[in-house]
């Protein structure tokens, strides 16, 4: 097949942020109805429990949709539009796509996939199924509610879990249980998958393993735009067998080989994909967002060197503890260290900086908007700002006028 035109980095740009839901404003109004349209695009939410500003799952609805009721996800998750697997990492995802997931799940029960559970279930098969029994008969459950939930926990063991969690996390890896939600500690309430996902979806036949990795990585370009083998196959962890797949679509003309300026490795192009000639969103963005979560891509796309620092000593990092990319238009124009401080009842900016090549004059009022509009999303009365950074002092300046 004959190679499409070379694009631009700044086309790529462009084809990455409108496939994502991020090259144009968002929409006036956020429902379910919104949130739906918005997992049809990225296809995968990830979920993680830092809480100092707010849930990480949040912040792509709050780039994509904006302002809307914080309840939106966990009703999406109620009313079995969504469900939680280890996707790309702990992610939501469309209750759809858990037939084309059914061949990880056989691997977590068949390999040594996850060798600490796996060997929990070759060593202890009876107590596992106890576990799934006590499921059964009591109903949804959290970890801290079974009946051995008060089994001491050996240190040094894989994340300190005793063996009645490390039992529901198999169980929960291989598909025979899943999330019915997650409690107000973050704990997933575990339940038989049968009372979780819908009939319909769980009538639907298993594909083979490459029709099922196929779809995924379609899927993957679709979400992504543009990407290379290395991007395609991060969306859905799909490792040794993603190139062979991806040639299979390349053949089907479902993907299209294409060569993006600047990038060593080969791309490939949705059929489908969008290619906006401007693109004008200003959203700031969770460290875990799909748009930026695979970093070489966010370095190629955006020359932007993203590196979370939560788990860095404080004298050592760079930028801070828990820090945003802020897009405006078609650049990561600003990073900043964000916290919800609820007792002040402030969003606090402990530092911002422009990228290179941007100017503190096109980005303190675009971000000073956009910092009003969080902070009374998240129920704050007021944006503080520090002193660090090249935008502080602008930033502090708009934001009291």
């Amino acid at each position: 097949m004959p190679r499409a035109a070379t694009l631009s980095t700044a086309d790529a740009r462009r084809i990455a942020l409108a496939a994502q839901g991020l090259a144009a404003p968002r929409p006036p109004r956020a429902g379910d109805a919104a949130l739906d349209r918005m997992f049809e695009r990225v296809l995968l939410v990830q979920i993680d429990s830092v809480n100092v500003l707010c849930r990480s799952q949040e912040l792509p609805l709050w780039a994509r949709l904006g302002p809307h009721d914080r309840k939106l996800l966990p009703r999406a998750v109620e009313r079995r539009a969504l469900f939680e697997y280890w996707a790309h990492a702990a992610c939501l995802v469309p209750v759809e796509l858990q037939p084309l997931l059914r061949w990880r799940m056989a691997e977590a029960r068949d390999s040594g996939a996850w060798n600490n559970l796996i060997e929990l279930g070759r060593k202890r098969p009876a107590y596992v199924a106890a576990v799934l029994a006590e499921i059964r008969s009591r109903g949804p459950l959290a970890a801290s509610e079974m009946s051995d939930a008060a089994e001491r926990r050996v240190a040094g063991t894989w994340w300190s879990w005793g063996d009645h969690k490390r039992a529901l996390e198999l169980l929960f890896w291989s598909g025979e249980l899943t999330a019915a939600r997650r409690s107000t500690q973050f704990e997933r309430i575990y339940d038989l998958t049968e009372r979780v996902i819908p009939a319909t979806v769980l009538a639907t036949p298993t594909p083979s393993i490459a029709d099922a990795q196929r779809a995924l990585l379609e899927r993957a370009g679709r979400a992504l735009g543009v990407g290379s083998v290395r991007d395609l196959a991060d969306y859905f962890r799909i490792r040794s067998t993603a190139k062979a797949r991806i040639a299979e679509l390349v053949e089907d003309g479902v993907l299209v080989p294409v060569t993006v300026e600047g990038w060593r490795e080969p791309a490939y192009l949705h059929r489908d994909a969008a290619r906006p000639r401007r693109a004008e969103a200003a959203a700031l963005l969770s460290p875990f967002d799909s748009l930026v979560w695979e970093r070489k891509r966010a370095e190629r796309l955006f020359g932007f060197h993203y590196r979370i620092e939560i788990y860095t000593p404080a004298a050592k990092r760079r930028f801070g503890y828990y820090v945003l990319p802020f897009l405006l238009g078609e650049h990561l124009a600003a990073r900043v260290d964000l916290t919800a401080d609820r007792d002040a009842g402030a969003l606090r900016v402990h530092a911002a900086a422009t990228e290179d090549g941007m100017r503190v004059r096109d980005v303190a009022g675009p971000l000073a908007e956009e910092l009003r509009a969080m902070a009374a999303w998240l129920g704050l009365e007021r944006v503080l700002v520090g002193k660090r950074g090249d935008l502080a002092r602008a930033l502090s300046a708009t934001l009291k006028r």
